[in-house]
């Protein structure tokens, strides 16, 4: 006779059962009395943040949902987000202020399952494409100012394998900008190693014109998990009457279960006045989370070489705290 004793979910979770490396501290610490701190109260703001505006931001989308669909249900999937963050930029020393950050997407699901309706934040098409390469370099005050655009979508697929997205909507200002845009994109496994992916997008905003844009990424892992991709990206931009260009080389590595590092090297070109390089740069994002899969904190030390500056060095280090409000809505 033999008598089989199952340990419970507790028994097997407990602090002292999970090993030092599940902590980011040592393990007696776990039963230690918090310190009073700035830093504890600020910690403890930011995790209420995450458990009041997160199912705000879910019931937004939810609500709205119903609402312009006209179904009692919300459908699942919404992929409604709020990002909260503030940044800060150093550029040789130099320590700038925390400037605050905030981007959005409401994404409504329609009561029809290939129309979706799409308010954002910012608009891809009317950044420029260097300042959208280095995105995580910049600050707000640096960034374009674009304006919330909404639009109705449509979905579909041409065959088995080419995703087709057509969008009509409007810039959400006095007067209003409207603007439509054809995306299409398709990925597939090169051979066992490689996997590659396509997207070409043409758009036309009514004040600012007509343009494209191509991209084309490959990927695979070249030893001890390190995933490397190769992107190029080509547009033209009609008002301005000139193509330009970037080629990217990443790598990406999980380091743990928290933080990920990704160096980059980048160069930027452009076909007017002939073709040329208008900069290079080379980055490393650490992106390490903070607490649970929402609040995140960044460090990225760069160098660019802008061509106005004769190619002369600019070095800078971002640091980030970031917050991801998002919700699912689970099928009732």
């Amino acid at each position: 006779m033999f008598e089989v004793h199952q340990r419970s979910v507790s028994e097997i979770l407990a602090p002292e059962q999970l090993g030092p490396s599940f902590y980011t501290f040592s393990p007696e610490a776990y039963w230690a009395e918090p310190e009073e701190s700035y830093w504890l109260t600020f910690s403890n703001w930011v995790l209420r943040q995450e458990r009041i505006q997160g199912p705000r931001v879910q019931s937004l989308g939810a609500w709205a949902d119903r609402t312009l669909s006209g179904s009692a249900l919300a459908l699942p999937n919404n992929e409604s987000y709020l990002r909260l963050g503030f940044a800060t930029e150093s550029e040789y020393s130099d320590l700038a202020q925390f400037e605050p950050e905030a981007r959005f997407r409401l994404d409504i699901p329609t009561a029809k399952r290939k129309l979706r309706i799409v308010i954002e934040s910012e608009s891809e098409e009317l950044i420029p494409l260097e300042e959208r390469q280095r995105d995580r370099q910049l600050t707000e005050p640096e960034r374009t100012e674009t304006e919330t655009t909404g639009a109705l979508r449509y979905l579909t697929r041409i065959g088995d394998a080419i995703n087709l997205s057509a969008d009509i909507g409007g810039r959400l200002r006095f007067p209003p900008d409207a603007f439509w845009r054809v995306t299409a994109g398709k990925g597939w496994q090169l051979d066992e190693d490689w996997a590659g992916s396509l997207q070409q997008r043409i758009y036309y905003f009514h004040q600012e014109g007509w343009g494209s844009r191509t991209w084309f990424g490959a990927s695979r892992y070249v030893g001890d998990d390190w995933r490397f991709q190769s992107s190029s990206e080509l547009e033209y931009v009609h008002s301005d009457e000139k193509f330009l260009a970037a080629q990217i080389f990443s790598v990406r590595k999980a380091l743990d279960n928290r933080s990920t590092l990704v160096p980059r090297i980048g160069v930027l070109g452009e076909s007017e006045p002939g073709w040329r390089t208008t900069s290079a740069f080379v980055d490393l994002t650490w992106r390490y989370r903070l607490h649970s899969d929402w609040l995140f904190g960044e460090v990225i030390p760069a160098l660019t070489f802008p061509r106005e500056e004769s190619f002369k060095d600019r070095a800078s280090v971002v640091l980030r705290v970031e917050m991801f409000f998002a919700g699912t809505i689970d099928r009732r």
